[in-house]
């Protein structure tokens, strides 16, 4: 089984260790502070041997040199061969998806979930998601790089996943992200009753993360573009009729940057 320790960093960053039970071998994913990791990895008897990264931007990258330079360059890193990232020692090439063997964590799915970057991937490993910027609770990423009609296919994709699945992204972003839900669906009632748990855990500083694939198929708007309550929102916000997922998508998306 697949252990996860959440790691704070920056303001809204979540750094994830993670390790099979019968293993203190661990790796990190996206670790945007080497300082925070290793402050960390002080704490605990594991010992970190790799890193996995979804994307290129620097507060998912910037610890990658300390951190080699911390444990004498032995560790593994893995990501996206599509992007300039220093220090990756197993680029990964993704089209689709993958699957490989990564030493002391095991079979793991390397997904293409292109939109916020171009390149960018997420990793699936014991119905775990770690995806990066790509898919937020109640949200997603912004478009820096991609295109709509990408994000949704990548958001798609997520959302064939087992509901089952834990969705551990990269950001404390969920109370932000509902506010604007609610005001996208204010009707949907599994929307408004995790409004209030979110809620209730972040008055405590408590994280919201992880989430569930059936979770945020319920509530985040984003997977939701091909219901009929999301595109009415759309169309009556916009007024155009007879919009389509792709169309609810790239202006929902619009009306989330201006929000």
């Amino acid at each position: 089984m697949l252990n996860v320790h959440t790691i704070p960093a920056f303001n809204d960053n979540y750094l994830w260790l993670i390790h099979q039970t019968s293993s203190l071998d661990a790796y990190v994913v996206d670790p945007g502070c080497g300082k925070s990791v290793i402050d960390y990895l002080a704490t605990t008897e594991l010992n970190l041997v790799g890193i996995l990264i979804t994307h290129h931007h620097s507060d998912h990258t910037g610890g990658i040199k300390q951190l080699q330079q911390h444990f004498n360059n032995s560790l593994i890193v893995y990501g996206p061969s599509n992007e300039r990232i220093d220090g990756l020692t197993h680029p990964l090439t993704v089209t689709s998806d993958i699957n490989i063997e990564i030493p002391h964590l095991g079979l793991t799915q390397v997904i293409a979930v292109p939109g916020h970057t171009l390149g960018h991937i997420a990793y699936y490993i014991d119905d775990k998601l770690f995806c990066g910027d790509t898919l937020f609770s109640g949200g997603c990423g912004r478009l820096f790089e991609g295109t709509p009609t990408q994000m949704l296919q990548s958001l798609t994709v997520l959302a064939n996943l087992p509901d089952q699945t834990q969705v551990f992204c990269a950001h404390e972003y969920t109370q932000s992200n509902l506010n604007f839900a609610l005001h996208v669906t204010p009707n949907n009632l599994q929307l408004i009753d995790y409004a209030n748990k979110v809620s209730q855990l972040r008055s405590q500083n408590i994280p919201t993360i992880p989430s569930t694939i059936a979770t945020e198929k319920a509530i985040n708007p984003f997977l939701r573009c091909h219901i009929n309550e999301t595109q009415v929102a759309i169309s009556t916000e916009y007024k155009i009729a007879n919009i389509d997922d792709i169309q609810t998508f790239t202006l929902l998306r619009q009306w989330k940057n201006q929000f």
